[in-house]
């Protein structure tokens, strides 16, 4: 070749790469390439005190999920109890349409298989920025989009009570998620490197927004198409969650006719409280095993804000056949009514 041919050559190359760079900066960006936002770990420790162990126990035992997820459980029983002496040691969530195996690891303070040589930062990192103790990027099932939100105070709390917990010995699988999403979701962790103030508790309302967030109730109770929620539906019920539970769509939580109007503070707390409203079993799936051990005036705050939310017509219910659902795309009960 001569020059000329050469140089057009090396033109084309360098358009090609420059199509490529662009094409990946607007698309999926860099990060699934070199890694995700991750701040460095301190050296910081959290003072214990009664009053956070207290706290920490609270909130991962009935808000968080932490119990519930990290938990071995007797999915044969009404409530999906967890298996005596196997609380916080990890398993694996056998859930229909993960992207490949998710594990949720032992959470006691077991120096091989658990927490027992994480830094107290590093358990921090974990929960609020979704950064594993070896700099991956954790699976956005553990919400730490969600604990984002959660204030200083609570993590502290929280993790002042993983630090108490007896080391149990408890080999589990690593998570390993599938191409291309185990590169993908190095796009979600951000670091947190600011001060997270307590919640403004001044209404019932504002109360209950905090404790609903940390809760991770959107997750479950907003459709998706695509793994993505379907904008303008949130809270408006049909997500599919399917394992040894069982196949249920959850429901519809927005004050919209299609949802829990009929819902009052009573029935609310009730429902939590046993499981079931009225005479309608709640799946184990939903929760409330964890749940019921909220406060009379936690569950009454968080039924206070779900009263707020924007009404979103979608009718959903188990106990009817499923069909396909119009809105949400999904197949439950009254999709066709949609």
């Amino acid at each position: 070749m001569n020059g000329r041919v050469w140089k057009l050559v090396g033109r084309i190359f360098t358009g090609l790469i420059a199509i490529v760079v662009i094409a990946i900066t607007v698309t999926i960006g860099w990060r699934p390439l070199i890694g995700p936002r991750a701040r460095a770990a301190t050296n910081r420790t959290f003072e214990r005190t009664p009053e956070r162990l207290a706290r920490g126990e609270y909130l991962a035992g009935a808000l968080t999920g932490c119990e519930d997820c990290h938990s071995e459980h007797d999915f044969t029983t009404l409530d999906a109890a967890i298996v005596p002496g196997r609380a916080y040691v990890g398993a694996e969530i056998i859930m229909k349409g993960l992207p490949g195996r998710v594990v949720a690891p032992n959470l006691t303070g077991d120096a091989e298989t658990g927490l027992g040589n994480w830094s107290d930062d590093e358990i921090a990192r974990a929960i609020r920025e979704g950064i594993g103790r070896d700099g991956r990027a954790l699976f956005p099932m553990m919400p730490y989009g969600h604990f984002a939100h959660m204030s200083d105070e609570d993590l502290a709390s929280i993790v002042v009570f993983l630090r108490s917990l007896a080391p149990v010995r408890n080999v589990v699988p690593a998570t390993e998620i599938i191409f291309p999403v185990k590169y993908l979701i190095r796009n979600v962790p951000q670091p947190i490197t600011a001060t997270v103030a307590a919640p403004d508790s001044s209404t019932p309302e504002k109360r209950g927004a905090y404790l609903v967030e940390i809760a991770g109730c959107a997750d479950c109770h907003t459709p998706v198409k695509n793994g993505t929620p379907i904008a303008g539906m949130d809270f408006s019920g049909g997500f599919m969650l399917e394992g040894p539970w069982g196949r249920v769509a959850s429901s519809n939580l927005t004050p919209d006719p299609s949802g829990i109007p009929y819902y009052d503070e009573n029935l609310f707390v009730q429902a939590i409280r046993t499981g079931a409203v009225r005479t309608r079993p709640l799946n184990p799936i939903m929760p409330w095993p964890a749940m019921r051990k909220l406060t009379d005036q936690d569950l009454k705050d968080m039924f206070a804000y779900l009263k707020t939310l924007k009404p979103v017509q979608h009718r959903v219910d188990n106990g009817e056949t499923p069909t396909v659902c119009r809105l949400c795309g999904a197949t439950h009960g009254l999709g066709d009514k949609n």
